[in-house]
């Protein structure tokens, strides 16, 4: 399933906040940018005929929905084509750039150390 950017920001709100109504997600996103209502309904009527999220509810004319997909079904497949496009498909590169160019904390050094000694593991 492919998501525009801002579709994938209105899974967000799903995400975080499951069994909302369009009114609700709109008041959510204006609180980070100027966006119509009508916008963020078009976003969740698209969502919904892509299967992402699902009618779960309804009080009078409005309609809650939650979401169908979990954030790790969109994960995999997003970070794969972006390593692909950005470095040539090479996972190492990406790894050594955040490693880099990002500002990383002792405990992130050490969660991605325990990852690192975790794959060791599973070749021998």
């Amino acid at each position: 399933m492919e998501l525009s950017d801002f579709e994938l920001e209105v899974m967000q709100f799903f995400w975080s906040n499951p069994g909302s109504a369009a009114p609700q997600i709109h008041k959510l996103i204006e609180q980070k940018r100027s966006v119509s209502y009508s916008t963020v309904k078009t976003i969740i009527d698209r969502l919904e005929k892509k299967g992402a999220i699902k009618r779960s509810d309804q009080q009078g004319r409005t309609i809650f929905y939650s979401p169908l997909v979990e954030k790790n079904q969109l994960r995999k497949p997003m970070i794969k084509d972006f390593i692909k496009r950005v470095f040539l498909g090479k996972s190492q590169s990406l790894a050594a750039h955040i490693i880099q160019e990002e500002e990383l904390s002792l405990d992130d050094i050490s969660y991605l150390e325990s990852l690192l000694e975790q794959k060791k593991e599973e070749f021998k």
